[in-house]
């Protein structure tokens, strides 16, 4: 997993990092030489004009250790209280083991909400993590005290959409990381069938094309399409080291049990099944017909 960069996860998801940590909580990333201060927005892997023109902050948040944006699903109204997206690894309170799953937990997080340039806009705070999960997915969804329509009126920003289709091999993507301000550029390679690191096993798992290098930090970032704008994904892991089904190296099973690694490629958690666990009020129903997000 990328690496989360201020907490206990050393070794997290962050994209381009991978990071699972067994247990602890998210530890500080490393740094890399060629990442972006977090005050300076820029964007690696394209042009920075197309780039520019493709995405922007906007929406996206940072919290303490990870990246995460502020999302919406298609049947979100304007009056239902917001949801941040972002990685389970990224939890403060440490990575769920495998199995497990979260609900409903009271949670006083802060989340720096973005402008579209990545300056700060203001500071949201969580009244719980509605869902968090390792397990098939990496995800965590807090609850926000503020609604889409408080959020707008008061910052002018409007929330991203969640897809609520499968993403598709060859798209142009954007990874926008919060935390460092910085987006990444590439297109979606494949598709693994399992991606296993430590004790964290994940399904259809999205592959990034080598131009989205992600470093511990960006853990959390949404992966959007650049051709609708929407959310196809969520930035989580990452190969540093060539190693096998190991913590920071995830490897790929393929249908058959063939072990595959990919050094130095990135990996993303597709969130269109997000959308199906989503009922009225924005309150996550895990029992609606069609979601297979797992339950506690």
């Amino acid at each position: 997993m990328k690496r989360p960069l201020a907490g206990a996860l050393s070794a997290l998801l962050l994209a381009g990092a991978a990071v699972l940590g067994t247990g602890a909580t998210p530890t500080a990333a490393a740094t890399p030489a060629d990442s972006a201060a977090a005050s300076s927005a820029s964007v690696a892997g394209a042009p920075k004009a197309a780039a520019a023109r493709a995405v922007d902050f906007a929406g996206t948040v940072a919290l303490s250790n990870c990246s995460g944006s502020v999302v919406r699903t298609p049947g979100s109204a304007d009056t239902d209280p917001a949801l941040v997206l972002s990685n389970g690894h990224c939890l403060s309170s440490g990575f769920p083991s495998a199995g497990e799953v979260i609900v409903d937990q009271p949670s006083s997080r802060s989340f720096t909400l973005l402008k579209r340039s990545g300056a700060s806009a203001g500071t949201l705070r969580a009244t719980k993590v509605a869902y968090a999960t390792m397990t098939d997915t990496d995800i965590s969804l807090y609850e926000l005290r503020s609604t889409y329509a408080q959020i707008e009126q008061r910052y002018g920003i409007k929330a991203l959409q969640l897809s609520d289709s499968h993403p598709v091999q060859g798209t142009s993507i954007n990874v926008v990381s919060g935390y460092w301000k910085k987006i990444y550029s590439c297109n979606i390679d494949g598709f693994a069938y399992r991606l296993k690191e430590g004790e964290w096993t994940w399904k259809d798992s999205v592959r990034y094309t080598s131009a989205c290098h992600t470093i511990g930090g960006t853990s959390g970032s949404p992966v959007v399409d650049t051709a609708s704008g929407k959310v196809v994904a969520v930035n989580n892991t990452g190969n540093e080291s060539g190693g096998q089904c190991t913590l920071n190296n995830p490897c790929e099973v393929d249908e058959n049990g063939t072990v595959t690694v990919h050094q130095g490629i990135n990996y993303a958690q597709q969130t269109y099944g997000i959308t199906r666990c989503v009922t009225t009020g924005n309150k996550i129903d895990l029992g609606l017909p069609g979601c297979e997000l797992p339950k506690p």
